[in-house]
């Protein structure tokens, strides 16, 4: 039980202050996990992050999930999980009901538009910091390459992860050989289970299934809302899939946030409960460090095309375009400018663009 409510009160705590994404999410549980309760060794860490990269999910939040599990067993993965992801999803919801609130106001639209490019910046961000772990040689820019493109032509995030990782896979091995909006509740349910269960990668990946899924398939969501949602996944600490919540308050109220983030955090809890006690064989394989390389590299890819339907929405007039340039210049001067604060000045910079327009107009 003790150890039980270590593990609660310790990921609950970074449930609340997590913030900046997955790989300052991973630097946090790195420091409280390894360095200052030595739950584990850095080498077992180390293995734990790159076999959760071989599963879908929210990379971070299983990571949490495995860590739990590592202290206190099943009873620890339940509530380590728990923890982390109930903060993140009830601060979201309750976003997306004053969201809900302020679209009464007039031209509230104008308002977002500094918030979206802040997403396209911190996307940006994420590319070029996994980038060089994932981009090792060039056959997996290749890789890369090859799902952004599969993705641009229509293909599924599905299909194009794997045909590019599959054609990854193949290639590192020949390589070696010769030195790889009526919407029902269960329907939403399954919607966000689906991507749950085949969302591989950084939960920024999460932007190019949810363009597919709910605006170019279903169309339940424009591509401002859903830029939107993604804008307050990176203003609440966090994982950064507590998008599901605001997206499915959106669609249904407090059930379809409830359910929206159920059916995208509910594949994770078991896929560890699947993955951690063979962790240790894992490791030794080759082929699966080939295609691992290979699904991160195509992952990228799947990123950079998040940034298409974004861009459309977001830099097409001047006063986006411009709070864009003015966010990136700033990431590039201050790079240690935390993702809460950049969206709050994006916040801000749109607002102050409303009222210029509106005294010029």
């Amino acid at each position: 039980m003790e150890k039980l409510k270590e593990v609660f009160k310790l990921f609950f705590h970074l449930g609340l202050v997590a913030f900046g994404g997955p790989a300052a999410h991973m630097a946090m549980i790195h420091r409280e996990v390894v360095q200052k309760r030595e739950w584990m060794t850095d080498q077992h860490f180390l293995d734990l992050v790159g076999a959760t990269s071989l599963i879908p999910g929210p990379n971070s939040t299983e990571m949490v999930i495995h860590c739990g599990f590592q202290r206190a067993g099943v009873k620890g993965l339940l509530t380590a999980g728990l923890a982390f992801i109930i903060p993140a999803c009830l601060l979201t919801t309750l976003l997306a009901h004053l969201y809900t609130l302020a679209y009464e106001i007039p031209d509230f639209e104008a308002y977002m538009i500094g918030i979206r490019s802040v997403v396209i910046v911190l996307i940006l961000q994420a590319l070029q910091k996994l980038g060089k772990k994932a981009i090792k040689n060039y056959e997996l820019l290749l890789v890369s390459i090859l799902s952004f493109i599969l993705a641009l032509a229509g293909s599924t995030e599905v299909t194009a992860l794997f045909l590019a990782g599959l054609v990854g896979f193949a290639i590192l091995k020949w390589r070696e050989s010769s030195s790889l909006k009526s919407v029902s509740l269960l329907s939403l349910f399954w919607v966000f289970t689906k991507v749950g269960s085949i969302l591989f990668g950084s939960g920024y990946v999460l932007i190019a299934y949810l363009q597919s899924e709910l605006v170019d398939t279903r169309a339940w969501l424009t591509s401002a809302q859903l830029a939107d949602a993604v804008a307050i996944g990176q203003l609440t600490p966090g994982p950064v899939l507590s998008t599901s919540a605001f997206v499915g308050y959106l669609l249904q109220g407090g059930w379809g946030a409830f359910l929206a983030s159920l059916g995208i955090f509910l594949p994770s809890f078991f896929f560890v409960f699947l993955l951690n006690p063979i962790i240790p064989k894992m490791r030794s394989s080759k082929h699966f460090s080939y295609f691992l390389d290979s699904i991160n590299a195509a992952a990228l890819g799947l990123m950079a095309y998040a940034l298409y339907p974004l861009g459309k929405v977001s830099l097409t007039s001047l006063s986006g375009l411009s709070i864009f340039l003015i966010i990136l210049l700033l990431t590039w001067k201050f790079p240690k400018l935390s993702s809460p604060k950049l969206v709050a000045l994006g916040f801000i910079l749109g607002t102050l663009s409303v009222v210029l327009q509106r005294q010029l107009g």
